[in-house]
C-alpha cells in the first residue's frame, strides 16, 4: 500500500502552525498545551479552547502513537495521487498528550495491516520543498 505522495502539495505554514512546522523541520514532534491549564491541543490554534488563555508551551510528543482510526483512499483527492492509489490516512492518538491526534500516513503497511488501537512508530520523512514530514510504522514491524 502507498501513502500520499511526496509531489502532493506542499505545507505552507501559517501564523497558528509556524512553531509545529519549525519542530518539524528540527525532527521534532511537538504540540502546543496551554500554559495555563495544560490542555493540549492540535492543530495549534491562536487561543485555549478550554480556558481562552494565549499563553503556550511547545511539549515533545513521544516517539509511538497508537492508531485512532485510519480509511484506505481507493479514489484520488489530487491529481498527484492517482499513481498511489490506495494509500492509507491514519489518525494517530497520543495518550501522553492529552490525547491530541494527528493525521498522516503508516508507511510500509498494507490495508489489511491496519487496525484501531495497534501502535505505531514516528518516522520523518523529507517532503515538498525540504519540509519534513512526520509519518508513522507499525510498532514491532
Amino acid at each position: 500500500m502507498a501513502y500520499l505522495p511526496l509531489s502532493f502539495p506542499g505545507v505552507t505554514p501559517n501564523l497558528d502552525d509556524r512553531g509545529f512546522w519549525e519542530r518539524c523541520n528540527d525532527k521534532r514532534l511537538a504540540f502546543e498545551q496551554c500554559a495555563d491549564c495544560g490542555r493540549f491541543r492540535h492543530p495549534p490554534t491562536p487561543l485555549c479552547p478550554a480556558c481562552q488563555s494565549v499563553r503556550t508551551n511547545w511539549v515533545d510528543a513521544p516517539g509511538r502513537g497508537v492508531i485512532f482510526s485510519y480509511t484506505t483512499v481507493h479514489h484520488p483527492a489530487h491529481p498527484s495521487a492517482a499513481g498511489v492509489v490506495p494509500y492509507n490516512i491514519a489518525l494517530v492518538e497520543f495518550p501522553g498528550c492529552g490525547g491530541v491526534r494527528l493525521v498522516s500516513n503508516v508507511i510500509d503497511a498494507g490495508p489489511d495491516d491496519l487496525a484501531a488501537g495497534r501502535e505505531v512508530v514516528l518516522a520523518w520523512e523529507e517532503g515538498p520543498g525540504g519540509q519534513w514530514l512526520p509519518r508513522f510504522r507499525l510498532a514491532g514491524a
